[in-house]
């Protein structure tokens, strides 16, 4: 079933009239162009975060530090990105949506550019852990937000189109990494991602608009959501398919070297498959969602077809069962990311709450990260 829009009230800054908000345009050149802008923005911060795997072997071999210990720092991103958003969605729907732009493209900038001279592991904790991960959850939540404003027929396919990002910044990031890390070195490999987010940043300035009036008043969590049935066990469906799915993200590639006896390139070479069918896993559900049967009656069989994957996980023996595997695998998870967004804003009547509501839920899914 598709999701038919409301009118919503919201609040001026100078007056307490409440203004009808048109109907989202559902097209048209600023609706897509935010589409572009929420996919540069997942391409820097989701982009950029999956990427952390390719450092790990350099910082094990190079500062000798544990692997448990190095992956603390990717694991930190990944939390902060998901904690500062039940703050960031809320400033979202006050009208900051712009300075929070700035300040966390700023807040990532510093740490890729600190990182690059970090020479101990606490530095890399605070750089590339704490300040990336900061940044990186003031923008996210409140671009699911904005991208949702603007579409109410297409709105599956808006955000699968912006989430995107993430398959397109795992790959571009990681190719990154691997043919410059041991030619140039990690300093100048840091930097020079450090330009590439800076670049795409300064096209999202320009790009992204916000189209519904600020509400200044409310706190930061909604707690009438809490009265909701339907959010309410969205939300621990959420909990739990995420922290089922991410676990087999970040455990399948080690799984092929560990077990396996693959090679690193093994590994290196199943990222980049598991981001390229991220493509069409997002867009072809995101599709038939928006076309056909609607979100909700897309979403579950997606879940379902991911359950599957999980279970198939015991049947993998061989390298080449690996890599078939991870394809399926790759698809439906990222039919999951692409699909719960866009089917959580569904769930919000009155846009103007859709930033809190978005942040909100990101926080409940910290407990995905638990799983690692």
């Amino acid at each position: 079933m598709h999701t038919k829009e409301r009118n919503t009230e919201t609040q001026t800054p100078a007056s307490t009239t409440p203004v009808i908000s048109a109907p989202p345009p559902d097209g048209g050149l600023t609706a897509w162009l935010q589409v572009l802008a929420g996919h540069l923005i997942v391409f820097n911060t989701w982009g950029y975060i999956i990427s952390f795997g390719i450092f790990q072997p350099y910082y094990q071999d190079q500062l000798s530090l544990d692997p448990s210990a190095v992956s603390w720092i990717g694991s930190v991103q990944i939390c902060l990105v998901l904690l500062v958003g039940a703050f960031s969605g809320r400033l979202f729907d006050a009208g900051y949506f712009k300075p929070m732009l700035v300040v966390g493209a700023l807040l990532q900038l510093v740490g890729i550019f600190t990182a690059s001279v970090a020479t101990t592991y606490w530095q890399l904790f605070l750089s590339q852990g704490l300040c990336t991960g900061l940044g990186c959850g003031t923008i996210f939540a409140p671009m699911v937000a904005n991208t949702s404003t603007y579409f109410a027929k297409r709105r599956t396919l808006a955000i699968s189109a912006s989430a995107c990002g993430g398959a397109t910044g795992g790959i571009v990031f990681p190719l990154i990494a691997r043919n410059l890390l041991h030619s140039i070195g990690f300093g100048w490999t840091m930097r020079i991602m450090g330009f590439v987010v800076l670049a795409v940043y300064a096209i999202v300035l320009v790009c992204v608009r916000t189209r519904l009036a600020p509400r200044k008043a409310g706190a930061f969590i909604d707690t009438t959501a809490f009265q909701e049935v339907t959010y309410v066990l969205f939300a621990i469906s959420m909990f739990i398919t995420l922290w089922a799915t991410y676990f087999v993200y970040f455990y399948a590639r080690a799984y092929a070297v560990n077990v396996l006896n693959g090679s690193q390139d093994d590994s290196f070479n199943m990222l980049i498959v598991i981001n390229a069918v991220g493509i069409p896993g997002r867009m072809v559900p995101a599709y038939l969602s928006d076309r056909y049967f609607g979100a909700v009656n897309v979403f579950l069989p997606t879940v379902l077809a991911m359950a599957v994957c999980v279970f198939a996980w015991v049947g993998v023996k061989t390298i080449i069962d690996e890599y078939i595997w991870i394809i399926f695998l790759g698809y439906f998870g990222a039919g999951i990311q692409g699909l719960f967004p866009a089917t959580l804003a569904g769930l919000t009547k009155d846009l103007s709450k859709s930033g809190t509501r978005i942040g909100m839920i990101f926080s409940v899914l910290l407990g995905k990260k638990e799983a690692t």
